[in-house]
């Protein structure tokens, strides 16, 4: 699969969230951030994973984060965060 579609900047500079997804966020995380914590925590993350750890899948794009074990899901058309899992492995 390749990344040609995947624009890093673009995705940085229009990221944006749902009312619901801070809780989802801290559900899943087992953590209690506040609003600008998640939003400085997810920038961080995608600024400073590789390109090449970005995937398109459909309408979804998932970037994994090895370093911080973290796997975060953009819905690829809104740049909108959808959810962040922890990588088990």
């Amino acid at each position: 699969m390749t990344n040609m579609s995947i624009n890093k900047t673009e995705i940085l500079t229009a990221i944006c969230y749902t009312e619901r997804v801070y809780d989802r966020i801290n559900k899943k995380l087992k953590s209690n951030y506040s609003r600008p914590e998640i939003e400085t925590m997810i920038f961080n993350i995608l600024k400073e994973t590789p390109e090449t750890s970005f995937q398109r899948i459909g309408k979804n794009i998932y970037v994994t984060n090895a370093e911080n074990k973290i796997k975060v899901t953009i819905n690829s058309n809104t740049n909108r965060i959808i959810t962040v899992d922890r990588i088990t492995r």
